[in-house]
């Protein structure tokens, strides 16, 4: 029950944290390129790929709620759920392959694959690709680069490993 209880505060908090990086803007096309990812990457390495990716498909739908959904609706679910598979995916890769792989492959997913694969929508092309791919990269590196120190610096935490907040697989 206690280990419910603290998966959920820290579930929680993670959300919260989202939020106010929603309303924390890069300048972008669009208007939703944001510090609302990082929590959600420091979830998936902390507690795992699912709750990261859940985090990571909330996160986004604050920025874009936030911004007023410029690209609709539709069209901004489409990207909360690419952001939860990429979430999904650098927990996974740092969880169980390599941390500094994870930082890489997470950067590139979220910069360049995903407007990549908005360009196969009607109304998107070239242009929004071109438009989106350095902020978002930019953007995505930010994001990825705090959750990752933010992690090893947690990690070192003797105070916090006691506690059980740390949940990682993996040593450096």
């Amino acid at each position: 029950m206690q280990n419910n209880l603290k998966r959920t505060v820290l579930l929680s908090m993670f959300i919260a944290l989202c939020f106010i990086g929603s309303v924390i803007k890069m300048p972008s096309p669009t208007g939703t390129v944001a510090f609302d990812s990082m929590p959600a990457f420091l979830a998936a390495s902390l507690l795992g790929p699912i709750p990261g990716a859940v985090i990571g498909l909330l996160g986004h739908l604050m920025t874009a709620a936030s911004a007023g959904f410029p690209l609709t609706l539709p069209i901004h679910l489409l990207i909360g759920f690419q952001m939860a598979a990429i979430c999904w995916v650098y927990g996974l890769l740092f969880r169980k392959v390599n941390r500094y792989l994870a930082v890489v492959i997470a950067t590139l997913l979220n910069g360049v694959a995903s407007p990549a694969m908005l360009m196969l929508l009607p109304g998107f092309g070239m242009g929004f690709f071109a438009a989106m791919v350095l902020p978002l990269t930019v953007g995505s590196l930010i994001n990825v680069i705090v959750a990752f120190m933010v992690h090893l610096a947690l990690e070192k935490s003797s105070a916090l490993k006691k506690a059980g907040a740390i949940v990682s697989d993996q040593k450096i």
